[in-house]
């Protein structure tokens, strides 16, 4: 059975050997190479008159595909360009000597976040690359990436986290013609390899422990049998809603919540030199020296 001094040790190690990337600009990465592709693929299916894998009687057919690195703002992309046998299909989305992308992370982002029309979608590509595409064409293009988007939801996950952050943040979106407030779960995991991993993001209208429990119980079903730490914020029913998904994990207050609920306690004059004492504590490399710059914090 795990102890309370093993996982505390299993968290030392992690903290060590873990490496700091931007998780959710990951998935925008990813998400942006499988919209490229896509789209390539739909423009050469508006080329042709045919979908792909289907037999015509037409002399111009597919004719394999050609990879290049383009560049964009999160990242070097590798992206296949679909060819045609008489070599009269010009991409429209990214052209045959373009190596640079520029602002279609936030694109993407608006696209598919912000609810748009398939009009409105036509209208943003318009003004990215100042080219005109069918509303067809963008429909098949969304169509697809919400099947990937559902795939990654839904994908399995390891078995075991030794750490996994818990926390929601509020967003505004547009709905119905509104822009209202949005509540975005998301699920940080730290492999057993010290890599973060982002398990998943889910909407609602707000913050609640009732959700989160739906959540954790989502986790579970795709796979995590076992939490280690789960670091969360104060919530109200937090901690129970995830004891009722895993007896065993430790729950953790996260530090960044901790310190922000104790300045609220010292007035402005003060809030300097206290957050510096704060940090002298909860940032000390050893449980000695922690406990050691507390003691001396309390004396002042």
């Amino acid at each position: 059975m795990t102890t309370q001094s093993d996982i505390k040790k299993l968290a030392e190690q992690m903290a060590g050997s873990m490496k700091s990337f931007d998780d959710i600009k990951d998935f925008q990465k990813q998400l942006m190479q499988s919209f490229i592709d896509t789209a390539l693929e739909a423009e050469m299916e508006d080329h042709l008159g045919y979908p792909k894998h289907e037999k015509a009687d037409k002399p111009n057919k597919r004719n394999g595909h050609t990879k290049k690195t383009v560049r964009s703002d999160t990242g070097d992309l590798e992206i296949s360009t679909p060819r045609d046998r008489g070599g009269s299909f010009e991409p429209v989305l990214v052209s045959k000597h373009q190596t640079r992308i520029s602002g279609l992370d936030d694109k993407i982002i608006f696209l598919y976040a912000k609810g748009q029309t398939t009009t409105e979608i036509v209208e943003s590509i318009k003004e990215l690359y100042d080219v005109d595409i069918s509303s067809s064409l963008v429909s098949r293009v969304t169509d697809n990436i919400l099947e990937d988007i559902t795939a990654w939801q839904n994908r399995p996950l390891n078995s075991v986290y030794p750490i996994v952050y818990l926390d929601c943040i509020v967003v505004k979106v547009r709905q119905d013609k509104q822009i209202i407030n949005k509540a975005i779960y998301l699920a940080l995991g730290v492999a057993l390899n010290g890599k973060k991993e982002l398990l998943g993001m889910w909407l609602s209208e707000n913050e609640g422990a009732k959700f989160w429990l739906g959540v954790l119980t989502e986790l579970q079903n795709r796979g995590v049998q076992d939490i280690l730490i789960a670091c969360v914020d104060g919530l109200k029913g937090f901690p129970d809603a995830i004891n009722t998904v895993y007896p065993n994990a430790q729950v953790q207050l996260c530090i960044v919540h901790m310190v922000r609920y104790s300045m609220k306690f010292v007035p402005w004059t003060d809030k300097k030199a206290v957050a510096a004492d704060l940090k002298a504590i909860y940032g000390a490399d050893t449980l000695d020296m922690a406990e050691a710059n507390l003691e001396r914090f309390d004396e002042v």
